[in-house]
């Protein structure tokens, strides 16, 4: 992109809308195709979205997705105004989905800081390809179709009476454009106009001039409106027309000049030039800043604003901060013994505001599942139409809010899974009606809370798993670590999530080559969640992603072993006690392990484990936690407790995460007397 338009806040909005755009896109496309039936609205809505892709990527000079856009906009132009009857719905979606995939691909380059270097020329080949053919197969011939029906919902505006055309080869025309309150970056989506307009004319002046440079333009804008005048060959409706399809437009006020006076003295005053008469046009000035101070500057009909990932992040950081220098004061070495009501009192009051400061900023991170949900119909889609299987999608509970970047770790995982059932579970429609099932397939996602923890279920009516199959398949790859004998129903589902297992016998596109659950697995290990499944054969297979409600900050019980402090994530502690020499049990193998109420638990000596050295190695001087995750129980024996509180995850060092053989660790935090405490991966440890 030239430099010349690499302003940030220019990149971030068009990034941001045009993501917006896509996503509304697809979702219009996915939602119109069910009916085998693109109504007006939704051809209407199409050519609008694409629109304004062509403008803003011609305007930020990305070439290639404003070339696309405008080669899908001709199409929909057409829709909209012949309607034409004999159309393939589902050829038109593949076109469409395909170009929008091509935008999705060079959006994602620019947001790495990559050349949008991809070539739509094929796309833009079948696309027009098949609007000749539409053309082909439904000739204009009827009178009705040159009178052009105007399909967008029309804002408020109104045209002064002197709009009469002129005989003239030019013609001189004054706008006056205001925006819907709460649209954002008004000036940005003024040069968009401007930018669209010298399509097809070379004289065009408005005000305010500097609206790049200048963000008090915005507040002119938003007051006075923005004022153009442009001379051009087109005619009033043309114009007109132009104006209408400017997105967020929310009032229009169109004149014809009847000569160019009113244009010329516009013209000179805008340049410096004092004129007996000029136009009175507001500028930005004292004066107007002054009014503008006195108004509110947020329209008092926007509730909702956006704000950058970045900006909360850091926000986040600092919440952070301040509950470990809360605490540093609070539990302060120096203040042992000391009897201060006061500053008790004190302490506590703080302690509730820094507690609601962080409950506040935790939820303006929170955000619904809906929109990773939602994208699974694509998924569904394409799979459907290319195994030929009848697959019906349901979403249950997608408005459940999780962190923000928790939503970042599970959509590749929820894609997997989903591709998984439609691939692996669901059966072919003639295989379906044998064995006396609907001919349509169903895969269900569901999610809901559960305390600190968010469950996501993917559910699907197919074929179910075979338990004989997994374990033939385990056998023959060395993933087995004991016998089948031993091994309860979902210890056997769970083989699917190894690393390399595949029970699919012919390699596709889709599965096969024993990539895919495993990566599931491994990023919901990553934000300390856990993947467990559960299959009836032949009545279909459900898969649990339980994962934490965020990764910030946790509540956790620190814990001293020597002079080494680590914290274990209080949801993960079953209960602590010490232990009794007689329930202490050496099994042949050399495991030490202890019976509580008739049930056996292995324990783990973390000074043993990390190589701590302590004074407290016997059973009845140490406390024991017991912990579960994953369904696996065991107990850790430490010198002593220190105490819950909420701590904040801090990531690890490289020099630490690079070492494979240190395992047990999910990151670290900082104590309130400055010291630190490494943060214990229990789910790791279970494994060691």
């Amino acid at each position: 992109m030239s430099g010349q338009f690499s302003s940030e806040p220019m990149l971030d909005m068009y990034i941001f809308e045009t993501t917006q755009n896509i996503e509304q896109l697809e979702k219009c496309i996915l939602d119109t195709e069910k009916s085998n039936n693109y109504s007006q609205s939704s051809i209407n809505e199409i050519f609008r979205i694409m629109h304004t892709i062509k403008g803003s990527s011609a305007m930020m000079l990305f070439n290639n997705i404003s070339m696309l856009a405008h080669s899908i906009e001709d199409l929909f132009y057409f829709l909209r105004e012949q309607k034409p009857d004999n159309i393939d719905f589902s050829a038109l979606s593949d076109h469409i989905l395909e170009g929008v995939d091509f935008i999705k691909v060079e959006l994602q380059k620019i947001m790495d800081g990559e050349k949008a270097d991809g070539n739509p020329s094929e796309i833009i080949h079948d696309i027009n390809s098949f609007l000749t053919l539409i053309k082909i197969e439904n000739p204009v011939n009827s009178a009705s179709n040159t009178e052009k029906t105007e399909l967008f919902e029309q804002p408020r505006y109104y045209i002064a009476p002197n709009k009469s055309e002129i005989p003239v080869l030019s013609n001189f025309y004054k706008a006056v454009i205001f925006f819907e309150d709460g649209c954002e970056m008004e000036n940005i989506r003024a040069y968009t106009i401007i930018h669209n307009i010298r399509e097809f004319t070379d004289e065009v002046y408005y005000l305010p001039e500097d609206i790049i440079d200048n963000d008090e333009s915005i507040e002119v804008i938003k007051k006075q409106g923005f004022k153009i005048y442009l001379k051009t060959e087109k005619n009033f409706q043309e114009i007109e027309k132009f104006f209408n399809q400017t997105i967020f437009l929310r009032e229009l006020e169109l004149i014809q000049l009847e000569n160019d006076t009113e244009f010329s003295q516009f013209k000179k005053s805008n340049h410096g030039l004092v004129e007996e008469n000029p136009v009175v046009i507001p500028k930005i000035g004292s004066e107007y800043k002054e009014a503008a101070e006195k108004e509110i500057s947020i329209s008092p009909n926007q509730s909702i604003i956006s704000v950058s990932i970045a900006k909360l992040d850091k926000l986040m950081d600092l919440v952070g901060e301040m509950v470990i220098s809360e605490a540093m004061v609070t539990q302060n070495p120096d203040l042992r013994g000391l009897q201060l009501e006061s500053f008790q009192k004190a302490a506590r009051q703080l302690h509730k505001i820094t507690n609601e400061i962080q409950d506040m900023v935790m939820s303006i991170r929170m955000v619904p599942l809906a929109m990773t949900f939602q994208k699974m119909h694509r998924i569904v889609r394409d799979m459907s139409k290319k195994l030929e299987k009848e697959i019906k999608l349901e979403l249950i509970g997608e408005e459940t809010e999780v962190d923000k970047n928790i939503i970042e770790h599970i959509s590749d995982p929820l894609m997997h899974l989903v591709r998984n059932s439609i691939d692996h579970g669901i059966e072919e429609i003639e295989v379906r009606e044998a064995r006396g099932k609907p001919p349509v397939g169903k895969v269900t996602l569901e999610a809901k809370s559960s305390g600190s923890d968010v469950l996501i279920m993917v559910r699907d009516d197919g074929k179910g798993l075979n338990k004989e199959k997994i374990l033939k398949k385990a056998q023959e790859n060395g993933l087995l670590i004991k016998s089948a004998s031993e091994m309860t129903d979902r210890e056997i589902y769970n083989l699917i999530f190894l690393p390399g297992f595949s029970t699919k016998e012919k390699v596709t596109e889709f599965s096969g080559r024993g990539v895919g659950m495993d990566v599931v697995t491994k990023n919901i290990e990553t934000v300390g969640g856990a993947v467990s499944i559960d299959s009836i054969e032949g009545a279909g297979s459900v898969i649990t992603l339980k994962i934490p409600l965020t990764l910030a900050i946790i509540d956790g019980m620190n814990i001293q072993v020597g002079q080494s402090r680590y914290t274990i994530p209080t949801k993960t502690i079953k209960e602590s006690f010490r232990p009794k020499r007689e329930d202490l049990i050496t099994d042949p193998g050399g495991n030490e392990m202890i019976m509580v109420r008739g049930q056996c638990y292995p324990i783990l000596r973390l000074h043993e484990y990390y190589k701590v050295n302590t004074n407290i190695t016997g059973f009845t001087d140490g406390i024991l936690i017991m912990v579960e995750q994953e369904e696996k129980t065991y107990c850790i024996f430490a010198d002593e407790l220190l105490g819950q509180q909420q701590v904040v995850v801090k990531a690890l060092p490289g020099y630490i995460k690079n070492k494979r053989k240190i395992r047990g660790l999910t990151g670290c935090t900082l104590l309130g007397d400055g010291s630190i405490s490494l943060i214990l991966d229990i789910g790791g440890l279970a494994g060691r």
